[in-house]
């Protein structure tokens, strides 16, 4: 089993977010750090349960340490960088210029290399691409096209890529071959209320993919079985990750984005007790 159990989780901050996205644990900034996508801030969860802001730019839609320090972060359309974790970053040159598609969730594979995709700002379909980054800051669509971009995340051993394009329903396979990403094929599809949005890869292989509309987070096995789920009480569930001192806490992030009634948490970010540990953040090279 992959979780002690199902049920809701924990809250562990208020609902302080418009549309909270992208958990990732790192000690470099001192645990649990995620993004209000729309206000284009960085969010870190302090020792004392406070969280601290950090503006970057018009939107922040992931962030993911680097290998020599600091961070990166996806900005409207491209990436910034930053040398210190509490630094703002610089941007990179933008990787488009269509003004109605920005940047959404990204990730990295064990060379280092950056996945990063893009949407139409309004959903609409076929608009977005999942950008290759290499270490020095050079970048090439991967794939194109591909309609909502979101969670990316390796395999334990870096062989396989799985990959949520939130139109199709599920979650798509990769193989990792040399730095590149290539035999995309379908992995996973879900009931057709459930909409994939975020996920994480934990250190048995196991693939936690937040539903985003169905207010829950679903564990399957590498064959796609389902081994768990944790419910939350915010429907807008976007994005998922393990960490805390031994790696079995699942955080689990939340959006007020879109919603027709009220719902108190959502916003926050929510933690579960899971049996199996996740794997460290793979960084950035560049």
């Amino acid at each position: 089993m992959a979780a002690t159990g199902t049920g809701q989780a924990e809250q562990v901050t208020e609902a302080l977010a418009y549309h909270a996205e992208g958990p990732v644990w790192h000690p470099s900034w001192g645990g649990l750090r995620w993004v209000d996508m729309h206000a284009g801030d960085l969010l870190t969860l302090r020792a004392d349960g406070s969280v601290d802001r950090l503006h970057v730019g018009t939107l922040a839609a992931f962030v993911r340490p680097r290998t020599r320090g600091g961070y990166v972060v996806g900005l409207q359309r491209g990436i910034g960088l930053a040398d210190d974790v509490d630094a703002p970053p610089v941007a990179l040159p933008e990787l488009w210029t269509e003004g109605d598609v920005r940047m959404n969730e990204g990730g990295c594979d064990p060379a280092g290399t950056l996945y990063a995709g893009s949407m139409a700002t309004d959903g609409s379909p076929g608009r977005g691409t999942l950008w290759r980054v290499a270490a020095d800051g050079t970048a090439a669509p991967l794939l194109t096209p591909v309609s909502i971009s979101n969670g990316i995340d390796v395999s334990p051993d870096g062989s396989l890529a799985y990959y949520n394009d939130t139109a199709t329903g599920g979650t798509d396979v990769l193989d990792v071959r040399d730095g590149a990403l290539t035999g995309r094929r379908p992995w996973w599809r879900g009931q057709d209320d459930e909409r994939p949005d975020g996920l994480v890869v934990d250190a048995a292989g196991n693939v936690w993919v937040a539903l985003n509309g169905a207010g829950a987070v679903r564990c399957l096995s590498p064959e796609g079985r389902t081994l768990a789920e944790v419910a939350l009480p915010a429907s807008g569930v976007t994005a998922c990750t393990l960490g805390g001192e031994d790696g079995r806490d699942l955080f689990v992030t939340t959006s007020r984005e879109g919603l027709d009634d009220p719902e108190p948490e959502a916003g926050a970010v929510f933690r579960a007790r899971v049996e199996v540990p996740g794997k460290p953040v793979l960084p950035y090279a560049g």
